[in-house]
């Protein structure tokens, strides 16, 4: 499947179901970010791939002048509605992560994702839109998934009932050696392993947030027919009991946190 197609079906998929309550699982990731850049008063700050704005509310509170750009409108659209809410001005708008049209070269302090740019189907146009934007001596926060961790495994079970594998495996942001590819010679980088525990009662649980809360497993799920849906159910299930820990289910969901200082 060509990128631009990919996108385009990923701007529609990443509003389906309710990404917000997704999201209210990773306060504990969204903190680790943004501790991680130390936001302060009237720094320019870039969530890039914001989803519903966890990060940048977080930074906005702390005084730092911020964007948050999404390839979803409908992520835009209740991240707006939040900072309404909540009385905070942050700019957002839809964009792509690939072509950050209309930000100019070195305009960020820092410049944080949390699960998000890892998306981005072309990642070394990516790479080289984060480096950009980000000024000299800025600063840079990424949490992306382990690919050996459970989410890994989550993506993998969902893998056989997709209709083809996606241009670039999104899990290889949480690769370090790749990373460093990607991202070595325009900042200085470092790299700490964590884990953000997430406990269900079970297995049928799990399934029953996920496929109705997680647009990639909502949108998937939409897409088969009711055999392959059942057979998909299954196997998401069995994955979560496959975590159990007495009574009940312990998804790790191990990540990589990446910082780095723009050269």
């Amino acid at each position: 499947m060509a990128h631009e197609e990919l996108k385009r079906r990923q701007s529609v998929m990443w509003g389906a179901g309710s990404f917000d309550e997704v999201a209210e699982f990773l306060g504990d990731v969204h903190e680790a970010v943004a501790e991680a850049l130390l936001p302060a008063d009237g720094e320019r700050w870039l969530d890039l791939a914001c989803g519903t704005g966890r990060i940048a509310e977080l930074a906005a509170r702390a005084g730092a002048t911020v964007v948050g750009i999404d390839l979803a409108p409908a992520l835009i659209e209740t991240a707006q509605a939040r900072a309404r809410e909540r009385g905070l001005e942050i700019d957002y708008r839809v964009g792509d992560a690939e072509r950050l049209d209309g930000v100019e070269d070195a305009a960020f302090d820092s410049v944080s994702s949390s699960f998000g740019i890892m998306f981005a189907p072309d990642q070394v146009a990516a790479a080289g839109q984060l480096a950009r934007v980000t000024r000299s001596g800025g600063r840079i926060a990424l949490a992306n998934w382990a690919p050996d961790g459970s989410i890994g495994t989550f993506f993998r079970t969902m893998g056989p009932f997709q209709p083809a594998p996606p241009p670039s495996n999104p899990l290889l942001w949480g690769d370090e050696e790749h990373v460093r590819g990607l991202l070595g010679e325009t900042f200085e980088l470092s790299f700490e392993r964590r884990t953000s525990p997430l406990e269900w009662e079970s297995g049928a649980a799990m399934w029953d947030f996920m496929s109705t809360k997680f647009g990639p497993l909502v949108t998937l799920a939409r897409s088969l027919d009711a055999a392959r849906a059942a057979e998909l159910r299954g196997a998401v299930t069995g994955l979560g009991e496959q975590m159990r820990m007495g009574d009940k289910v312990v998804d790790v969901r191990d990540y990589l946190l990446i910082t780095g200082t723009r050269r």
